[in-house]
């Protein structure tokens, strides 16, 4: 029997109907709200790759069940920042061309910009600790550091 879930995503409500409430979220924002920001990399939580905000927290959307949310607002790169407007780690990535393949780079940015709300005046060790569960396959770990550095350097 198909279940409605309302959600609240990049600060609109929306609804979803889906036949398994235990579906994950990755799935609902993907296939269902068309964002495709957080990408399905390895289904375990592991690899980073689908990672959302869940009020303001860094979670793994892939095993995030959709009646698990509730209430919390769920944001994605796309709410994050706009192209006109791009969120301060969003343009660190541009400035410091950080993106290769760009297949982790939405669990990049997302991991950084939780991490950064939260942490004052984080070390470079800091940065990549707040990382390390973030896994990219084609090297611009240094880029993606120092564009994480950029904006922890400009508050």
């Amino acid at each position: 029997m198909a279940t409605a879930i309302a959600l609240d995503v990049n600060g609109r409500s929306v609804t979803v109907t889906v036949d398994d409430p235990q579906m994950p979220l990755l799935y609902a924002l993907r296939n269902d709200l068309g964002l495709h920001g957080p990408t399905f990399g390895c289904g375990l939580a592991q690899c980073g790759a689908c990672t959302v905000h869940l009020d303001g927290k860094a979670v793994r959307s892939c095993v995030m069940p959709l009646a698990a949310v509730g209430t919390q607002k769920v944001v994605t790169l796309e709410g994050l920042g706009t192209p006109e407007r791009p969120h301060p780690v969003q343009q660190a990535f541009i400035d410091e061309q950080a993106v290769q393949c760009g297949y982790c780079i939405n669990g990049m940015i997302m991991q950084a910009a939780a991490f950064l709300a939260t942490s004052k005046d984080p070390s470079e060790a800091d940065l990549k600790q707040a990382l390390a569960g973030n896994l990219c396959r084609c090297g611009t770990h240094l880029r993606i550091v120092r564009a994480v550095t950029r904006v922890a350097r400009r508050r």
